[in-house]
């Protein structure tokens, strides 16, 4: 009787760690997938004058502003 309750106790704490380490997996994997998401402009395609219509486009910059740093892009 001893002896089987021993094994249970075993078996519990078997499976404690397993879920313990399992925990530790998916938490590691997940913030290096977070971390992977974000993926600086340069690397999208988009280059500056991209950028510069972009923020022309949605009303960022005037018109003025727009010229002048087009021009300085050059």
């Amino acid at each position: 009787m001893l002896h089987d309750m021993f094994m249970g106790n075993m078996w519990f704490g078997w499976i404690f760690w397993i879920l313990i380490i399992g925990l530790i997996f998916i938490l590691i994997w997940t913030n290096t997938k977070e971390k992977n998401k974000y993926i600086p402009f340069d690397q999208k395609g988009e280059d500056a004058m991209d950028i510069l219509k972009k923020r022309y486009a949605k009303g960022e910059i005037t018109k003025e502003q727009f010229q002048q740093m087009k021009e300085d892009l050059k």
